[in-house]
């Protein structure tokens, strides 16, 4: 990956011009940027200081803010054209107490991810419909690992070192990944694929895809 003083400044000046984005704009949110942005399949820069505090933190307010009203449950730098390796995370829950129980899916209280890595914790893994804020318009099951050995610090430079299950270990796989340059179509059951549209919502709110996985004949972990 590049790097360097001409590297860290340039940046800084990609994440200065998507703080003045998202605070200059009417609803205070920057541009999630598509499927074929470079950023998207770059192997994000570790996150060493390259912004003063009072700059992280204002790009972590948009990236917040951005995350929210798009609406989506993390959001990753390189989503913002941005390839530096932060995330933020948040998560209110499912507002269905089967759909809560069968993904395992606990409210997930706002958190900042910097430099974070994961690896799977046992051989239990799960297959549900997922989307990205940067692939719109289509979802896809993907198999993910239950359980997950998250590390990295949080944006005050507190070291992260925890175990993740259920949904929320889906949310942390999803976003890291992107970090790597990876989207979630790469490691998606392909004959899954579905529009957001009428068959597709139907696919995406059963509990887990298993009439998905019988119509579009694919192997649901």
């Amino acid at each position: 990956m590049p790097s360097g003083p001409q590297w860290d400044q340039a940046l800084r000046d990609v994440a200065l011009w998507i703080i003045e984005a998202g605070t200059s704009s009417a609803d205070g949110v920057a541009p999630i940027v598509q499927a074929g942005h470079p950023a998207l399949r770059a192997v994000a820069t570790p996150y060493d200081g390259q912004l003063s505090d009072a700059e992280l933190t204002a790009l972590l307010e948009v990236m917040h803010r951005t995350m929210r009203a798009a609406p989506g449950v993390g959001l990753a730098a390189p989503q913002l054209g941005l390839p530096v390796a932060l995330a933020v995370l948040e998560d209110p829950g499912s507002i269905s107490e089967e759909h809560a129980q069968v993904r395992e899916r606990e409210p997930l209280p706002y958190r900042v991810l910097v430099n974070p890595r994961y690896t799977p914790v046992g051989d239990d893994r799960v297959g549900f419909y997922e989307g990205c804020l940067s692939v719109v318009g289509y979802q896809a099951v993907v198999a993910r690992a239950r359980h997950v050995h998250l590390t990295g610090t949080d944006e005050r430079g507190a070291a992260v070192d925890e175990i993740v299950g259920g949904w929320s270990a889906r949310i942390v796989q999803h976003e890291t990944d992107h970090l790597a340059g990876t989207l979630y179509l790469d490691r998606a059951e392909l004959r899954s694929l579905a529009a957001t549209d009428e068959f597709g919502a139907r696919w995406a709110a059963e509990p887990r895809p298993v009439a998905a996985a019988r119509a579009l004949a694919f192997e649901l972990d």
